[in-house]
């Protein structure tokens, strides 16, 4: 197979570019470098089309690497045909070439292989062939043999039909027809083990669907009902048309004694080999379809999660509410430094409500707190009256937010948190995690492990390592479309950077604890273990404000350093400029009259590379997460008992699921917007139309105090 040319056609991409990026790929670039740095090698295929043909190059060559293997086996065992090799060079997936490679595989002792070494063989093939004028219970007889157990012409006979039943299952043609009709016609069925019981499963009690109908969402609760012992899972195949199709190909005369001994093997063939593993194979392709798209949504949510602008300039109360356990407090500079940690217990009397209320003005006083970083979990109603009612005391000039917690118990727990603060206890951690997520998201949900951070669906289902790969990739491409700050990144950011590895992070920190911060980019070089390749792939995602040299602080290249000098030089513009904003390349470049592609060629570089440094001189150090909507600063507190239908609010989209978006309208239970509920024009996904931390107007339809449930409406 031609991987390069099958990627291409299947991605509709040019061959040329195919092939160059599996070049890039297989001499060790990252794709966030691939991306940024060597458009033109690719033709400016982004992160996400990379990362698809890196999935699927990954995919096709362990692919010839089976059907190398069951190549070199079928020769091994001396049954190699030209129709078989050709069978399997076209075969593109790994069940066609696992269906080919079926009767030649090894097998334990079956019922077949048991009624082959009785000398039983002859009888079926005999039987198979439909030519014989005698009639089968007399051909039985002649391979009635007590010694090897056979008794008589009926074990003789059942013998037989169990190697023709193996033969039929064994047949790549017969399993291809039988899967495609199952596909088109089968039906996936629930049934309830207990009915009486109230799970959150009821819906499937008694449920019935097309496999063509059923939606991922779907299928991934019917499975995890299943994997509960809630539901029975039955798939219903056609099987009369099954049956009447192998009937057809395998029976050639209907009317031959043979026939009814053949459609009694066919029959059994059919239940007990082809028909369990069939329904087992359709089941995981339903599944493994199911899980790609939640797979997607979730690496699409947690993007835009990780891409929420930070909220810079502000001194934050982080807020961490609980019940018995009280709620922890941390207060964080602008930079993220902590400066102070309490405990309160607001919720314990009103002797210790007061206390609490003496504690938080001292803090906010004292540090000059201007914005109020709540967490959403337990006993956050409670504490947002509190804040509520403070900010009014204090008649200051102070807003809050209310920010999701999910993974801030995971990350307090964790190493990277002791490390990063080992004299204080998991509740303070929690607490400066919970204030920082809101001054930076990025560089504070990078150290929880993605599956803990609540943008998922049914991410505990599905196939880790595929879940743990994608969302990898979303982290990486994340961070080092941003890019860190070389001298205040923790080590958990810098793993992220392309070519730095968990080791090669932790060593940078150590260097910068050491030797003081760093001056440029070259000075990664003194870092142990980071080598020239390393060094290549990281330099342009590093930025060093205030460093040696203007252009660290900006995503150009360092090999790109001497033609953008000369493009600099060319139209007069200095380093100085650069920093202060007072130079504009573009329009330099315009008022010049200057042609972009024989500038480009001027200065030895790719157009591509050439409008990337200019839109970076620009704006030096530019953050991308600026274009995203700012979260909803609140000043004043709304219950549910306070909505009504027909109320329009404005909220932050918090999930984004098959069906529809939770959204936070600052009542502490997110309302959701049904999908039919976001468009007036169809639309098959919310994506379509949302994305997480979105800001949008919805409509109060619908408020089910008892349930804590609202519905929302977006039209």
């Amino acid at each position: 197979m031609d991987i390069a040319k099958q990627i291409a056609e299947e991605q509709s991409l040019k061959l040329w570019q195919v092939e160059k990026t599996i070049e890039l790929i297989d001499e060790g670039n990252t794709i966030p470098f691939i991306a940024r740095y060597r458009k033109e090698i690719t033709g400016s295929l982004d992160d996400e089309q990379l990362r698809a043909l890196d999935e699927r190059l990954t995919y096709l060559r362990k692919l010839e690497e089976r059907k190398a293997v069951i190549l070199a086996s079928i020769e091994e065992q001396g049954q190699l045909t030209e129709e078989i090799k050709k069978s399997l060079e076209d075969a593109m997936t790994m069940v066609a070439i696992e269906d080919i490679y079926r009767p030649y595989k090894p097998k334990r002792r079956t019922r077949a292989i048991i009624a082959k070494e009785k000398g039983l063989e002859g009888l079926a093939n005999l039987i198979a062939l439909q030519m014989s004028t005698e009639p089968v219970a007399v051909l039985a007889l002649a391979y009635v043999d007590e010694e090897k157990g056979v008794a008589d012409a009926d074990e003789a006979i059942a013998g037989a039909q169990d190697i023709l039943a193996e033969i039929y299952a064994d047949d790549a043609d017969y399993r291809t027809k039988i899967r495609e009709l199952t596909r088109a016609q089968g039906i996936i069925s629930t049934t309830a083990k207990d009915p009486e019981a109230k799970t959150v499963y009821e819906m499937y009690y008694e449920f019935s669907e097309p496999v063509t109908k059923l939606v991922g969402h779907r299928i991934l609760a019917i499975n995890r009902g299943e994997a509960e012992k809630i539901l029975t899972v039955k798939l219903e195949a056609p099987v009369q048309d099954i049956l009447n199709y192998m009937k057809k190909r395998i029976i050639l005369r209907d009317k031959h004694d043979s026939a009814p001994y053949i459609e009694a093997a066919i029959e059994d063939s059919y239940k007990r080999l082809i028909a369990p593993s069939i329904e087992t194979e359709i089941r995981n392709e339903l599944t493994e379809k199911a899980e790609e798209g939640a797979i997607s949504v979730f690496g699409k949510n947690l993007h835009q999660l990780l891409m929420q602008p930070p909220i810079a300039g502000h001194t934050v109360l982080g807020w961490d509410p609980g019940f018995s356990h009280g709620s922890k407090l941390a207060v964080v500079d602008a930079t993220g430094k902590v400066l102070d940690t309490a405990l309160i217990y607001p919720t314990m009397g009103k002797k210790r409500e007061e206390e609490a209320k003496v504690i938080i003005k001292k803090l906010i006083e004292k540090y000059n707190v201007t914005l109020i970083s709540l967490g959403n979990g337990t006993a956050s109603r409670e504490s947002e009256a509190m804040v509520v009612e403070l900010l009014k005391e204090m008649k200051r000039d102070i807003k809050y937010v209310i920010v999701n917690e999910a993974g801030a118990s995971v990350y307090s727990a964790s190493k990277a948190a002791a490390e990063e603060f080992p004299d204080f206890d998991e509740w303070q951690r929690g607490a400066a995690s919970i204030a920082r997520r809101l001054q930076d998201p990025l560089a504070e949900l990078v150290k929880i492990d993605p599956k803990s951070i609540g943008v998922g669906q049914y991410q505990h289902d599905m196939n880790q390592k595929n879940l743990d790969n994608t969302l990898l990739g979303v982290v990486e491409d994340c961070v080092n479309s941003v890019g860190v700050d070389l001298n205040t990144a923790s080590a958990s950011l810098l793993g992220y950077i392309a070519g730095i590895t968990k080791t090669l992070a932790k060593n940078i920190v150590a260097y910068r604890e050491a030797h003081g911060r760093f001056k440029n980019r070259k000075e990664l070089l003194a870092v142990s273990k980071l080598g020239p390749k390393a060094y290549e792939q990281c330099a342009g995602f590093l930025r060093i404000p205030g460093g040696d040299e203007i252009l660290d602080n900006t995503s150009v290249h360092p090999e790109s350093y001497a033609a953008t000098r000369k493009l600099m030089e060319k139209l007069g513009i200095s380093g100085e400029d650069i920093k202060s904003g007072a130079g504009s390349v573009s329009k330099e470049i315009s008022k010049q009259s200057i042609d972009i592609k024989l500038l480009a060629k001027e200065l030895n570089i790719g157009e591509p590379t050439l409008r990337d440094i200019i839109k970076e001189l620009e704006k030096p150090g530019r953050d991308p997460r600026e274009d995203m909507p700012l979260p909803i600063l609140r000043s004043d507190v709304l219950e549910m008992k306070d909505l009504k239908e027909g109320m329009t609010l404005k909220g932050t989209v918090r999930n984004v699921i098959d069906f529809g978006a939770f959204v936070d309208i600052g009542v502490h239970q997110d309302g959701m917007v049904h999908i039919s509920r976001m468009s007036n024009k169809f639309i098959k996904h919310p994506m379509e139309v949302v994305s997480v931390g979105d800001i949008i107007d919805v409509t109060i339809i619908g408020v089910d105090l008892e349930k804590k449930r609202i519905s929302l409406s977006m039209i």
